[in-house]
């Protein structure tokens, strides 16, 4: 057996944890406890996508999930996603209407000028706005030209901002896809919390070149489009899933002594079908209905935490 010189196993970014400076590294058992400031066990975070899927989809370099299928014009596919924002959308926010729960939107900016009339729809609403990019044609995605990203999160963002007439600094990149620059050029264009990142169930602090920035983890095993059209479970099996992980949050909370969150992100494409928008209502309504459950935007939750927005 040849013999390793010894520098091959030296490796000067080894520690414990991660071999990067984005976030302090932490188990969660090993955290310090907190309680949600309203007293219950379990937030519940939910987030409706308003999205717009060009005709001409490029592909390039991949395609955002949810994407056209097949050759151009995929009209079967593009007539589905604009349902969405015709029809779909409102059919959910009658639900949410109804319970008395206000869901944070994540709009893409091509939004603004596609549905002028849902626009004005979310304006009654006053709920919170997350930028999701320009459209679903724009990902962002590892060696693309930084003046290019950079023009995309600012024209989404001043698009945002001049329509709802509020400050937007949330930001949940279509696909949930970045490049090596998207967390620095989201705290260079004001943005407080971003969206993509899974890697855990808590908001916590991230580091970038240009500063700090909250990511915010969005559950995507629970999301509808995952779940039903990637997995291909039933619409009541999605229902389960979520019920379930409610339950077991709940259960952890109270074992461990510290509060737990909940993230649903729905797309009305999905779930504002007619065939589905009753598991919609039946899933909102079972969580509003327990006693250990508060629903709340990024931002507060993020207040709650002790991350920022003070």
């Amino acid at each position: 057996m040849t013999e390793l010189p010894s520098e091959y196993l030296e490796y000067p970014r080894r520690k414990y944890g991660m071999d990067h400076d984005f976030y302090d590294w932490s188990m969660m058992q090993d955290r310090p406890k907190f309680q949600w400031r309203h007293g219950k066990k379990v937030t519940v975070f939910l987030n409706l996508n308003l999205e717009f899927f060009p005709l001409d989809q490029q592909k390039h370099p991949f395609q955002a999930p949810g994407g056209m299928k097949k050759p151009y014009p995929d009209l079967r596919h593009f007539t589905l996603r604009d349902h969405g924002n015709r029809v779909g959308v409102y059919r959910l926010l009658e639900v949410t209407d109804q319970l008395g729960i206000k869901p944070s939107l994540s709009i893409n900016g091509q939004m603004i000028d596609r549905h002028p009339q849902l626009i004005k729809e979310i304006k009654k609403r006053d709920a919170e706005i997350i930028a999701h990019g320009w459209n679903m044609n724009c990902p962002h995605y590892g060696g693309m030209e930084r003046e290019l990203e950079l023009e995309y999160i600012r024209e989404t963002k001043v698009r945002l901002e001049t329509t709802f007439e509020k400050d937007v600094t949330g930001w949940l990149s279509p696909g949930k896809s970045q490049s090596e620059n998207t967390p620095d050029l989201l705290v260079e264009s004001g943005f407080s919390f971003m969206m993509d990142w899974v890697n855990d169930e808590l908001p916590y602090a991230f580091n970038t070149k240009k500063g700090g920035i909250v990511s915010f983890p969005l559950s995507t095993e629970i999301e509808d489009r995952f779940v039903l059209l990637d997995n291909l479970h039933s619409e009541s099996e999605w229902v389960e899933q979520v019920i379930d992980s409610y339950k077991f949050l709940s259960e952890e909370a109270e074992q461990e002594e510290c509060g737990r969150l909940l993230t649903l992100n729905i797309h009305p494409w999905v779930l504002g079908q007619a065939h589905r928008a009753k598991y919609f209502e039946q899933t909102l309504s079972y969580l509003k209905g327990q006693k250990e459950v508060c629903f709340a935007s990024a931002q507060s939750i993020i207040k709650m935490i002790g991350l920022g927005f003070e």
